[in-house]
């Protein structure tokens, strides 16, 4: 089989929640947010953020300051908070060193998604990344896994795998892009959904699994 495997980013390969948090709490105290606005991020950034929730956050509440300057702080700040763990790293670096090509597939915003790219050292460790709004399409679309394929220079044709978290949107898109698949449980499986090919609770288990495969 393909040595290609196409990871997904947040929840998978970082730690977007935990991020989330720290960002928009200091987002509102940087910009003296009243709570209600907090409260409104919190909500609305919950699953994923754009430069456009800003700028309804702006109308909301009557802001100053202008949406684009908002984002742009979130973005930094998004960048600073987020993690990605050492045997996360050392592990894609294993990948690297068995000849392994290494892909992104993440929905969102692509200058937030690349941000966290760079500040976890991920990008470094990565062949090519498609993120959703370099298209304004999501996963499960295939174009986004095709876009992927294609920035890694390989073809969806040869097979490989896609590693997530996300039923629908990385297991789902990843069947319907003729890859394997490995699920990190944790979210609610849909009904009707064709199971994953492995089910690990850690992404450092799937990379167990990918190099075990090709050993």
């Amino acid at each position: 089989m393909s040595r290609t495997v196409f990871f997904d980013l947040d929840g998978t390969l970082a730690d977007r929640q935990a991020a989330l948090s720290d960002a928009v709490t200091g987002l509102c105290h940087a910009n003296a947010l009243t709570p209600d606005a907090e409260q409104w991020l919190r909500t609305e950034l919950a699953e994923r953020a754009n430069a456009a929730d800003f700028a309804r956050l702006r109308d909301a509440f009557g802001l100053e300051a202008p949406a684009a300057d908002l984002w742009q702080d979130y973005v930094a700040r998004m960048a600073a908070a987020v993690s990605c763990r050492p045997e996360v790293l050392e592990g894609l670096a294993r990948l690297r060193a068995a000849a392994w090509t290494i892909g992104v597939i993440t929905n969102g915003a692509g200058d937030i998604q690349r941000a966290k790219l760079i500040a976890t050292g991920l990008a470094d460790l990565v062949d090519g990344v498609a993120v959703s709004g370099d298209l304004e399409i999501r996963k499960p679309d295939l174009r986004l896994f095709e876009l992927a394929a294609t920035r890694c220079g390989v073809s969806l044709a040869g097979g490989g795998w896609m590693v997530g978290d996300n039923p629908a949107g990385d297991i789902g898109g990843g069947h319907q892009a003729g890859l394997h698949t490995i699920w990190l449980r944790g979210r609610p499986w849909p009904e009707g959904l064709p199971a994953a090919h492995h089910v690990v609770d850690d992404v450092t288990d799937a990379i167990t699994i990918l190099l075990t495969e090709t050993e």
